[in-house]
């Protein structure tokens, strides 16, 4: 979103309400009626930067993930790439595309409970609109975590391989060279060359790792339901891929350990009963189960 347009600073001289014109009333009552748009406007850019570096939590999660100088995520971190199928159906869940079927009855447990797809418009990110796609064409629906595991691939079902999502880390960084937070170098490594993303624009990442240590800390709650989701979200995945130290790494030690410590305690989180909660939103829930069961 671009940036509000500064206003003059000088003062001008008030004129009387008589040599007021009808024009100028008129642009006065334009002027009020553009303001609130102006502010619903903010209130949908939680992340006070323009549409260009706004990031999907797939994005996030990746760039708490890479390297700042090498431009790859560590080598033995074999956690990510279920992780981001996670951040994908949340995505979906919060643009209003996806919604998990009802409990019924007999309250099927979150992890029972199929994937359905509640709007197939486009979101505008290839990577979502083709999880989207997979998901609406199949009958019968699938859980979250055959979702999880499909979508990365890991299935024994030699029919199912198509649903795997190829070269997600390498096609999301691309999306990031692309909103000018990384950029793109090869590196030698003996045998192969590898294409890096080093990292290009500090403050975007330095904006991210901030939010993540405010929400455990200046700006604790102690309460997930008056969390924002997406940044609850963020928390979650980040812990799942095994990026989440990297955002607490810079913290001095009783800051690092607050910040575990609370970490810990939204683990420890039953999901069926939070799900069961007021303004929730149950898919989020479901994926956290998936991960912490």
């Amino acid at each position: 979103m671009t940036s509000l347009s500064q206003r003059s600073s000088g003062l001008v001289q008030r004129r009387p309400e008589a040599s007021r014109t009808a024009a100028d009333k008129e642009r006065e009552v334009g002027r009020e009626e553009q303001e609130p748009r102006r502010g619903e406007e903010l209130d949908h850019d939680d992340s006070g930067d323009s549409k260009e570096t706004r990031l999907t939590l797939m994005e996030e999660v990746l760039l708490l993930g890479l390297k700042d100088r090498e431009g790859y995520t560590s080598f033995w971190n074999d956690c990510i790439s279920s992780g981001l199928r996670g951040c994908m159906l949340i995505e979906l869940a919060l643009r209003g595309r996806l919604q998990l079927e009802p409990c019924g009855v007999r309250r099927k447990s979150l992890l029972a409970r199929k994937v359905l797809c509640k709007s197939d418009a486009p979101t505008g990110d290839v990577l979502l609109d083709e999880a989207l796609k997979h998901i609406k064409e199949t009958q019968p629906p699938e859980t979250v975590q055959s979702w999880i595991e499909l979508l990365s691939g890991e299935t024994w079902n030699p029919l199912k391989l198509h649903y795997q999502l190829r070269n997600v880390r390498e096609r999301l960084a691309k999306n990031l060279v692309e909103k000018g937070v990384l950029t793109t170098e090869k590196q030698n490594f003996l045998l192969f060359d590898m294409t890096t993303h080093p990292l290009t624009n500090n403050n975007i990442k330095q904006r991210l790792i901030k939010k993540v240590q405010e929400a455990v800390l200046e700006k604790w709650v102690n309460d997930p339901h008056r969390m924002d989701k997406r940044l609850l979200a963020l928390i979650f995945l980040a812990h799942s891929s095994d990026v989440l130290e990297n955002a607490f790494a810079p913290l001095v030690d009783e800051q690092y350990d607050l910040a575990m410590k609370r970490v810990r305690q939204l683990l420890e989180l039953e999901p069926e009963a939070e799900s069961m909660k007021v303004n929730t939103n149950e898919m989020l829930w479901a994926v956290v189960a998936a991960f912490t069961k």
